[in-house]
Formats: C-alpha cells, sequence, structure tokens
C-alpha cells in the first residue's frame, strides 16, 4: 500500500510515530493509501528545520524570492493535471472542479510573484531638522498552517506563497484525509529552487495541531475548518502568544428578490449549492425567496438539480463526485432524512443513492428542501453536503433580517434587477463577502478573503494585502544624521566648512 510521508528539509521524511491513518477513494470506498501521522517530536523537528531556513531566507532579497516564485508558478501551471488528479483521487471531487480549485491557488501565487511592491515601505522625509522617518515591514520567522480536506491544494496555496514570499518558513498540516496534493506542492517548491526547509509539510491528526499551536518557535497559525476548531485554534494559538487568523464555517444565504431573473437565480442556486458535492465554505446552502417567487423558484432549482449527473470524479461524465468519508456522508443524509419532522418539505431527497459499479464509494444525491424552519437543524447547522434549504420571506427587510440574525457571516448573496435595493443590501448585510448576482462571491487573489462573526477568528482575512500584513509586521525606524558640512570628526569630505 502507498504511504505519504512527511516533506522535511527540502526531502521526504518517513514517518517515526509508528501511526498511520487511511485514506481512502471516496469513489469507491477502498483504502488505497496510508498517511503518516506525526508525534510531538516530530513536528519540533520540522520546526526547527524551517527556524533554521529562516535565518537565510528571512534574509534574501525579494529578487531571490521572486525568481523562484515565478519558477514554481510555472511548474504548477505545468502540472495541473497531476495535482488534480491527486485531488480527485482522495477528495472525489470531478476533475474539472480540481482543476479550478488549482487556478484559484494559481491566483495567489501570482499575487506573491508581485511581492517587490506589496512590500514596499513608507518614507517621509525632514519630518523635523534633518529627522526622516521610514516604515518597513518584515517577516515573523515560522509560520504554521493547518488546511482543510475540501481544497486540499487551493488553502495550502492561500497560505504558504505568500508567507514565504513575505521572507518566512513554513510548516504545513494539511487534512489526513487527502494528504497527498500537500506533498506534490512542496515537491514541486523545492524543484522551482525553493531553499530546503522553507517549506514543509508535516501529516497528522490533533497531536499534531496540538504541538503546532504550543510550539515556542511557530510565531504565527494560519487555519481554515469549522468553527468549532477555528474557535479553539484561535483560543489556544493566542494563549500561547501567535497571531492568528482561524476561519470558520458558514451557511451562506442567497436573497431572491421578486424581480430576480428566476432562471438565472436557479443555474446559480443549483450551482453554488451542489458544485464540489456542497463540500465547500461558500456554499450556498439557504436560499431566501422573497414574496409569491418561492414555488416557481423552487420548481426550477428541482428540474435542474434533476439533470445532474453524479459519478466518479475521473468520468469526464460526472458532474459531481462522492462526498469524501462514509460518516460524513450518513451525517449528511441524516439531517435530510430529519427534515420533515422539523417542518420541511423534501422536495427531492438524495440519501440511499448509488453508482452503478461503484456501490461502496460515499454516495448521496442532491437534496433540495422547502419551507425550512430557522429553528430546524438543517438551518443551524452546517451540513456541508449537497443539501439546499429554501426559506421564505415576505419583503425584503424580512429577509435581511433572517440572514443577519445567523451566527455565520461568510459570505452571501442577492439576486435582483434593482441597483439600488443591491447597494441596500451590501451595506445592512452582515457577512464578510457580499455578490451581487453573483452566487459565490470569492474575491479574486488581490483582495482578501473572510468572513464576519462566527465565520472568522482573529482580525486578518486570508490573502490580498490582509494576506501580506499578517505574513508580516511593522517596523518604524527614526533617522537623524548631521549636515556633512558640520562634521568635526576631521575627515575631510569636500564640503564647506562653516566658521
Amino acid at each position: 500500500m502507498k504511504t505519504v510521508n512527511h516533506w522535511i528539509g527540502g526531502k521526504t521524511v518517513e514517518g517515526a510515530s509508528g501511526n498511520y491513518g487511511p485514506v481512502t477513494d471516496p469513489a469507491t470506498g477502498e483504502v488505497t493509501t496510508q498517511v503518516a501521522l506525526a508525534s510531538a517530536a516530530e513536528v519540533d523537528a520540522a520546526v526547527q528545520v524551517a527556524k533554521e531556513a529562516f535565518l537565510s531566507w528571512g534574509q534574501s532579497s525579494l529578487a531571490a524570492r521572486t525568481k523562484v516564485l515565478f519558477a514554481y508558478r510555472a511548474l504548477l501551471d505545468a502540472n495541473r493535471d497531476a495535482i488534480a488528479e491527486l485531488i480527485t483521487a482522495e477528495h472525489g471531487k470531478v476533475h474539472s472542479d480540481a482543476l479550478g480549485e488549482v487556478a484559484r491557488g494559481l491566483e495567489i501565487v501570482e499575487l506573491a510573484c508581485g511581492i517587490t511592491t506589496q512590500l514596499k515601505g513608507e518614507l517621509s522625509t525632514s519630518v523635523s531638522n534633518r529627522v526622516d522617518v521610514a516604515a518597513i515591514r518584515q517577516p515573523l520567522g515560522v509560520v504554521a498552517g493547518i488546511t482543510p480536506f475540501n481544497f486540499p491544494a487551493m488553502v495550502p496555496m492561500w497560505m504558504f506563497p505568500l508567507a514565504v514570499a513575505c521572507g518566512n518558513t513554513f510548516v504545513l498540516k494539511p487534512s489526513e484525509k487527502d494528504p497527498s496534493a500537500a506533498n506534490k506542492l512542496a515537491e514541486l517548491a523545492t524543484e522551482a529552487g525553493l531553499p530546503a526547509g522553507v517549506l514543509n509539510v508535516v501529516h497528522g491528526d490533533k497531536v499534531a495541531v496540538d504541538a503546532l499551536l504550543s510550539h515556542p518557535d511557530v510565531a504565527a497559525v494560519s487555519f481554515v475548518g469549522s468553527t468549532p476548531i477555528a474557535r479553539h485554534i484561535h483560543t489556544t494559538a493566542s494563549a500561547n502568544g501567535k497571531r492568528v487568523q482561524a476561519l470558520g464555517g458558514a451557511k451562506n444565504h442567497m436573497l431572491v428578490l421578486p424581480d430576480a431573473d428566476l432562471d438565472a437565480a436557479a443555474d446559480a442556486a443549483v450551482s453554488a449549492a451542489y458544485g464540489s458535492a456542497g463540500e465547500r465554505c461558500m456554499a450556498i446552502s439557504a436560499v431566501v425567496a422573497v414574496g409569491a417567487i418561492g414555488d416557481v423558484l423552487v420548481e426550477k432549482i428541482r428540474e435542474r438539480a434533476e439533470k445532474i449527473k453524479i459519478g466518479p470524479g475521473n468520468d469526464p461524465a460526472s458532474e459531481m463526485g462522492p462526498l469524501i468519508t462514509a460518516a460524513h456522508r450518513d451525517k449528511v443524509a441524516s439531517y435530510v432524512k430529519g427534515a420533515a419532522d422539523q417542518g420541511a418539505e423534501v422536495v427531492l431527497d438524495g440519501t440511499g443513492y448509488t453508482v452503478d459499479g461503484h456501490e461502496n464509494g460515499h454516495w448521496i444525491g442532491l437534496s433540495l428542501l422547502d419551507h425550512v424552519k430557522t429553528d430546524s437543524d438543517a438551518y443551524r447547522d452546517e451540513i456541508f453536503g449537497p443539501v439546499l434549504c429554501v426559506l421564505r420571506a415576505e419583503t425584503y427587510e424580512e429577509g435581511v433580517a433572517l440572514i443577519n440574525a445567523s451566527p455565520f457571516g461568510n459570505g452571501t448573496a442577492i439576486f435582483t434587477r434593482d441597483g439600488g435595493a443591491a447597494r441596500r443590501f451590501q451595506l445592512e448585510i452582515q457577512a464578510g463577502m457580499v455578490g451581487v448576482n453573483v452566487p459565490i462571491p470569492v474575491p479574486v487573489g488581490y483582495h482578501s478573503f473572510g468572513g464576519w462573526k462566527d465565520s472568522l477568528f482573529g482580525d486578518h482575512h486570508i490573502y490580498g494585502n490582509d494576506g501580506i500584513h499578517f505574513y508580516t509586521r511593522g517596523k518604524v525606524v527614526t533617522t537623524r544624521w548631521p549636515d556633512p558640512s558640520e562634521d568635526h570628526s576631521g575627515v575631510d569630505l569636500g564640503f564647506p566648512r562653516n566658521h
């Protein structure tokens, strides 16, 4: 059986703890790989390697760093398909989704390639008599990233390219459910010329996570995952004196006004709710239909959802793949099975779905729940699967109040033809990312990604300017030099003397 080991100091390092976790092909249910699970001592070894590498990398020139990053970007582009195949094999998402993930990660690598302009400081001359003040930004040291299973390539690339471009060294702890993509990213970085120890990958479970959160040589921690874990990461790492950005869960709403193009809204709802099998923090999981359009909109969503082709991710005909594990599949199914008892109308029930020839895969079909109540489990919890809830509101104000009452505030969208309504919505809604006739408003790489409320713990969003500020710290230098004409040291610099 294939074993995924750690990547430390620019090479593969076999696991020494004796503990391994299973990696499953979600389309077949078969365990295809085992992944080494690091002990605290192994995490410490990786951090020490990164600490040693920082001594030179942190002092390296911007030209040297960007030369590596440009080469890295070219290698990632050339290996798109290979990375996507690893994602599909271990996560289950269809190949086109996996390619899209790689493309969004590449955006941040491209941002990192332009780090020379992003790290420019500020200078104020002559603030007083021959006194200048400069503001500069410097790297933190060793930083860590803890990333989720749903985007095993993209989310790590949201973190380490900017971190190393800023002069830090990085220890990545990816999800143990689909670990191979992280190793491939690190191998390509080494091939691009990244010095040994600048980027390290340590696989593991809670033992490895807790070791990073408490390690005295880790200066900052980036995390993407569920809200309960994000809160734990933020509390624990902050208590250990670390800078933290911890992105949590979501319940993203799409408000559909009566004037909206309902065909466009239904198309958007289906792609945003069921794409990547709903396993993404920016999925639309709740549609709020305003006024009398609800029945028509639900029917249009149902018609489209029933046509989605579900199958193995490596089948070009598949539009949606399986869920990551059988346990997660069963948890998602439980929300659908209990929905009717909590007042919802089950328009589509995707539980019990199987694919011929792959009966042991982690399959679930698309589910659509209408007239969902705000106190039901299907609405309150982040399901993280292909389940779309539809709620009804009589007015725009009622719909906004419903959305703002949610403890989550990651992303949201409005569908309308009215510019005034859209403007009000983007100002009144309590969420970090807003789409206007755009269902999944993930910002481009040079803007930052992050939510509000229980969707983000910490002051910094991820990537963009916030990411650069997170991975650097400011320093202000105040300088005063005497005028050369006043030099009384006896050294003649050729300046006229004043007597």
